[in-house]
């Protein structure tokens, strides 16, 4: 494709610190975290509007004048057909799930950060199904509170398996350290799979813990 001369943000990696702030102020979905830094991963995607240059707590980034690929957007229009829950309990909130919860027992317990249900479109058609959920975030709730809640459930009650679904930000990296220290509390051996999303709602990475 041809390059033409536009402005567009250029990242400084020694100053990144990897916060992920500008991936969420950034809604074109150029700008991912990949090894701890932030990254422009398509030029062709980033407008050079510099929403994410404010949300930068170290001047890691700045709009720059260069050849570049044409901006093109990401937007699309969504489709309006129905769709059908998956949903088959209440509550889902981590802070509200009674550990004791008739649901949990025997299930496919699915812990989620909240800002997947937004970003990922499947979660009713390929994430959820057979699954019970627990929705919450390790950033704004106190980890002690969930190490708690998720330390009692795996000490008491019988589970056929544990997902974890997160964003790709560092921050919601937060709850493979709050399980962790969960089963170490538990004292079980209990392995996690983890999906980490995209801002603009692909899977990234399937990992096993």
């Amino acid at each position: 494709m041809a390059k033409v001369l536009r402005k567009i943000v250029e990242i400084d990696e020694e100053l990144c610190n990897g916060c992920g702030k500008c991936v969420l102020a950034c809604q074109e979905g150029a700008i991912a975290i990949i090894d701890g830094k932030a990254k422009l991963v398509g030029e062709i995607y980033c407008d050079g509007l510099g929403a994410c240059i404010g949300e930068c707590p170290t001047g890691a980034l700045k709009i720059v004048e260069r050849e570049a690929e044409e901006f093109k957007s990401t937007s699309k229009s969504i489709s309006t057909a129905k769709l059908t829950s998956a949903l088959t309990h209440w509550p889902v909130q981590i802070r509200l799930v009674p550990a004791s919860a008739p649901f949990l027992k025997n299930a496919k317990l699915l812990i989620c950060a909240d800002c997947v249900p937004v970003a990922y479109p499947g979660l009713h058609t390929e994430l959820l199904p057979d699954r019970k959920i627990m929705i919450g975030c390790p950033k704004f709730d106190p980890a002690d509170l969930y190490i708690e809640k998720f330390s009692q459930i795996f000490k008491d009650v019988p589970l056929k398996s544990i997902e974890i679904a997160i964003m790709e930000v560092p921050c919601c990296r937060g709850f493979v350290y709050i399980l962790n220290e969960a089963r170490k509390i538990a004292e079980k051996e209990i392995s996690f799979k983890i999906y980490t999303f995209g801002v603009k709602g692909e899977i990234l990475k399937e990992e096993e813990v």
